[in-house]
């Protein structure tokens, strides 16, 4: 295990599965890209392709997750929700504690067969990042600035435009806008206590536009909201590098199943029902971090083989002529281009590490100012140009 433990954290593997990931997700990009000109045609046909597409790149990260970390994720729900599974439209409302728990969700997904067509209410400022933005912006995924004023018309549109989507799919919503930190709980509570709202240990306060609105429009399309309460076993405090490391984690996932019918349709109702929700998922937090698990029955959901082979095609297909060049620059005997070799490895060591962070994302992005001008030719505003062309 030990011998495992310390390939696992070689550098050169680890450089050698970024590699895969970016110049595969760039290839997938392209590919999208040119899927564009079925949107007049088809746009069934359109949908399906891009989630296939989709699917071949984050399950390369749930394939870190499962096999390459070995991460376990045990299920605390009842079997008749279980049944369920993938096989309904439905709204997810997950914690926002952890750096992986995108992860441990989209682990969840890719064993009942939605990761392909799973959708978020994601940062605006992810809309144009390679490989992440890009992606889920042909996925019709909906952008928001989290300010109402400028979402609004944007966010209505895109939801609408999903309701007669082909695939199954889990809309995931953090209804708590951002990742949980000390001080923005602290800030969070203030502004509870001023509302007269009671105060939450383990989370922030839930925004509840993004959750009515999102009822809302979904109506007739949707039919259940699956809250999922996320925790580690161990007080475990799992991190991306963490997992790009091989390190273990252990994840379990409460999920209770509600109806929309269960669900108010006036808007405050609505509100008031997601701010009940959250006590609840508090108290169980609570519960969690006395008893070391959750309420209930626990279900073990196996890890398919797809993930794996799916990284196994594209490692096969892009790492044979990176190592023929590397060998090729062994052979060659020439200092300058074994010393640039090198330094190419040196320095593409971080942007592997960070390219699968999200947060790390956006920060890098708000902070490079010239990025403004490559934003102008990005291949979003290509396919915005083709999809106006046609139509």
């Amino acid at each position: 295990m030990a011998l495992l433990a310390y390939v696992k954290s070689l550098f050169i593997l680890q450089l050698l599965m970024g590699f895969v990931f970016v110049v595969s997700g760039l290839i997938i990009n392209f590919i999208q890209l040119c899927t564009c000109i079925l949107w007049p045609i088809n746009r069934q046909l359109y949908r399906r392709i891009n989630c296939r597409l989709s699917y071949s790149l984050w399950s390369q990260l749930v394939m870190m997750l499962e096999w390459w970390s070995g991460t376990d994720c045990t299920l605390y729900t009842d079997q008749a929700t279980v049944d369920k599974f993938g096989k309904e439209h439905v709204i997810i409302i997950l914690n926002h504690n952890f750096e992986i728990d995108f992860l441990c969700g989209w682990t969840i997904c890719e064993r009942y067969g939605v990761l392909g067509s799973s959708k978020v209410l994601a940062k605006h400022e992810l809309l144009k990042v390679p490989l992440i933005g890009w992606t889920w912006y042909f996925l019709e995924i909906v952008f928001c600035k989290r300010k109402w004023e400028e979402d609004r018309e944007t966010v209505f549109a895109g939801l609408d435009r999903l309701r007669d989507y082909p695939e199954y799919m889990w809309f995931l919503l953090y209804c708590e806008g951002t990742r949980f930190t000390e001080k923005k709980h602290q800030i969070s509570m203030q502004v509870a206590e001023s509302k007269g709202l009671p105060k939450l240990k383990y989370h922030l306060l839930p925004r509840t536009k993004g959750f009515t609105t999102t009822m809302q429009c979904l109506k007739g399309t949707v039919t259940a909201v699956y809250d999922v309460t996320l925790n580690f076993k161990d007080n475990q405090t799992p991190t991306l590098l963490g997992i790009v490391n091989g390190k273990k984690y252990k994840a379990d996932l409460r999920v209770k199943r509600f109806p929309v019918e269960d669900i108010p349709d006036n808007e405050q109702e609505c509100a008031n029902w997601l701010h009940k929700l959250y006590q609840e998922k508090d108290a169980l937090q609570e519960q969690y971090n006395k008893e070391g698990k959750f309420p209930g029955p626990t279900i073990i959901p196996p890890r398919r083989l797809w993930t794996l082979l799916n990284f196994l095609f594209w490692a096969t297909l892009l790492l044979s002529p990176l190592i023929k060049f590397a060998c090729g620059v062994v052979v060659s005997g020439s200092p300058l281009l074994i010393i640039g070799f090198i330094t190419f490895l040196i320095i593409g060591q971080p942007v592997v590490v960070d390219s699968t962070n999200l947060d790390l994302m956006v920060e890098w992005k708000r902070r490079k100012p010239f990025l403004k001008e490559i934003q102008k030719t990005s291949c979003l505003d290509t396919a915005d140009m083709w999809r106006k062309a046609l139509g």
